[in-house]
């Protein structure tokens, strides 16, 4: 099995543990006399399955990560400057939405506002960001489809 494939399948499977939550909430409680829609029996035993497989691909896709190099480093390595760098873009791009706010003045006696940055430099900057972002994420993704899974 590829990585890619693992990681659509963990995906899934989280997926699922959400929804099976959900189905055991609903099924918690049933009036007296009655019987609930779907056995929590069977429900418990399915997120103990669920729960198995996902605990086994997860380390499985962890050790593939650590264990595999694209262009000098671990997909490990690559994944976390890839979740730091979309966290930077992001600060920096609430940043750049509240410097380019213009404030409406009435009258020319109130108070100026104005950025504390140069927005179109930071800008420039966050595009190459952005850039650098998209091309790790194509290694990343690259890495996946080309590697067996642990």
């Amino acid at each position: 099995m590829k990585l890619a494939l693992a990681l659509t399948e963990r995906s899934d499977l989280q997926k699922r543990l959400d929804q099976l939550e959900e189905r055991l909430q609903s099924n918690a409680l049933v009036q007296e006399g009655e019987e609930p829609a779907e056995a929590p029996a069977s429900l418990l035993t399915e997120l103990d399955a669920l729960s198995t497989r996902l605990e086994d691909l997860i380390t499985r896709i962890n050790l593939t990560n650590a264990n595999t190099v694209a262009d000098g480093l671990s997909l490990t390595a690559w994944i976390a400057k890839r979740d730091c760098l979309t966290k930077k873009i992001r600060i920096v791009r609430r940043f750049l939405n509240t410097a380019s706010q213009t404030a409406m003045r009435s009258r020319g006696s109130e108070i100026k506002i104005r950025p504390t940055v140069t927005v179109r430099e930071l800008q420039k900057g966050l595009d190459d960001l952005s850039r650098e972002l998209r091309e790790i994420d194509a290694r990343i993704q690259e890495a996946n489809w080309s590697t067996d899974l642990l």
